[in-house]
Formats: C-alpha cells, structure tokens, sequence
C-alpha cells in the first residue's frame, strides 16, 4: 500500500524536519519539498498499521504542525477499456 504524507512545518523548520525525517522507517520511499499548503509531502509505502506508526511518529516532532495523509484506492471508474 502506498500514501502521501503532507506535513506543514513551523517557519523556517524545513531543512531540520527533513533530517528527522531521514531517521526514519524504511517505509519512507521520497521526501520531497513542495509549494502549496504542505511544505514537504513524503511517499510512504507499507502496511496499513506501518503507516499509521510512522505518521505517529511524525507527530512528534515539535517542528511538525500538521500532517495529511492520503491513502492509495484502487477504484474501477470504468474509464479503461479492454
């Protein structure tokens, strides 16, 4: 299963949320800077209960002030055709 983590950071906390995040599981595929609402957005891959842990694990660090997690679907839209 993979996710997409949307962290947003206190001013100028970028760069050492970024070295914390390094540490962490291997569940961690992409850390990446962005524009937007969030400041980084992290590519997750594992199971469900790993990835709960790890965005718990975020939480606690006291540069993160938000996190939003977007969990991978697998939805027939009907929009391939065989």
């Amino acid at each position: 299963m993979r996710s997409l983590c949307l962290i947003t950071v206190k001013p100028g906390k970028v760069d050492s949320v970024i070295d914390s995040l390094k540490k962490a599981r291997k569940i961690l595929r992409e850390i990446m800077v962005v524009t937007g609402r969030a400041d980084i957005a992290v590519v997750l891959q594992g199971t469900i209960d790993e990835i709960n842990n790890i965005v718990i694990d975020f939480k606690k660090i006291k540069e993160i002030v938000s996190t939003e997690t977007l969990i991978e679907v697998e939805v027939d839209m009907g929009w391939s055709k065989p």
